[in-house]
């Protein structure tokens, strides 16, 4: 397929610009693949739709602030969004404008507390950043802002740090939030435990390749960026015993499909426990190995994430299900609304 086969028109008004104002206030689209029906429902209803016996598959990383201003020692200003720590005391960032972040160049917080070197500068902004004073991780806490998507088109504001986090988000690493995780909440899952619904913990850490659209017509040509993830052994043999005993493995978010699949590829196609830098890259046509269904937020065009949805549920049906919700007032992205594709 190509990748203009997916694109859809979107009115700038459907794409959230805040979240709902409970966590599972949002709104649910139910795909039926086997009969290819769609169902409007409310996030609050996705127990009907999950049986006893099925396991919710969640990725816990965290995201860090990690939006940073800072000063050329020469004047001028230079915003990084870090990306991931290379070593002790080395990180990859992304700098904007990256004119003003050549390879020498220092830079600082506004009160000195962080004082970086850029090492390497590579395309596209990409910078190797080097701690020369200061704690990193304690600049961020204290000066650094929540990496909202570019598409949310306002500053970051308090409620930012609650609401573009999971709940069970415990491992730092993100500078993306896996946003169909965002709708549940702690009351929400407690729920889904007591009708004997499970939860199993993935990780991979989300870096801004996520929102980076596919320029090639063929998805072949696309190469996807590096993103740490781990599947444990407990829980490859949590999520393995659910499915022998009936029940269904439910990928919370594209994230923790990859996480799975990437699993599913270091080990002879079996979802037994893996960890490492997956460029794990889903398009039709695909056999899942470790996905019986998915919740999934809507997403862009052109991007790999809408390539996933399409090869779980079908080009057709995707975009079938797409002109929907569209047409029925869904909101859109990261602080949109939600569809489980069954």
């Amino acid at each position: 397929m190509r990748i203009e086969d997916l694109d859809y028109d979107l009115p700038p008004e459907r794409i959230a610009q805040r979240p709902a104002a409970r966590r599972e206030g949002s709104r649910l689209l139910v795909v039926e693949r086997a009969t290819g029906r769609l169902h409007d429902r409310r996030f609050d209803e996705i127990a009907e739709w999950l049986r006893p016996g099925d396991s919710l598959a969640v990725n816990e990383t965290r995201v860090i602030p990690a939006r940073l201003d800072l000063m050329r020692s020469s004047g001028g200003k230079v915003e990084i969004l870090l990306v991931r720590q290379e070593s002790e005391g080395l990180w990859r960032a992304l700098a904007r404008p990256a004119k003003k972040a050549p390879a020498g160049a220092s830079l600082e917080t506004p009160d000195g507390c962080l004082a970086l070197e850029v090492v390497e500068a590579g395309t596209e902004g990409e910078r190797l950043l080097r701690v020369v004073r200061g704690d990193l991780r304690e600049a961020l806490e204290a000066h650094g802002r929540v990496p909202l998507p570019p598409y949310i088109h306002r500053a970051p504001e308090p409620l930012d740090s609650e609401r573009y986090q999971t709940v069970f988000a415990r491992i730092e690493g993100a500078v993306a939030a896996p946003t169909a995780g965002l709708h549940f909440s702690l009351d929400l899952l407690r729920t889904l435990e007591g009708r004997g619904v499970t939860r199993v913990p993935v990780l991979l850490h989300v870096g801004p390749g996520t929102f980076r659209p596919v320029t090639c017509s063929d998805p072949l040509q696309h190469r996807m960026d590096e993103e740490y993830f781990e599947v444990t052994a407990e829980a490859a043999g949590a999520l393995a015993g659910a499915r022998s005993r009936g029940g269904r493995i439910v990928a919370v978010g594209t994230t923790v499909v990859r996480a799975l699949e990437s699993a599913c590829d270091a080990n002879g196609g079996c979802l037994l426990a893996a960890s490492g830098w997956t460029r794990k890259f889903v398009f039709p046509p695909y056999e899942f190995r470790a996905v019986d269904a998915l919740l999934t937020n809507f997403h862009l065009p052109r991007t790999t994430l809408l390539l996933l949805v399409a090869a779980f549920a079908g080009q057709d049906l995707t975009l079938r299900s797409y002109h929907h919700a569209v047409e029925t007032g869904y909101r859109f992205y990261s602080y949109g609304d939600a569809m489980l594709i069954v």
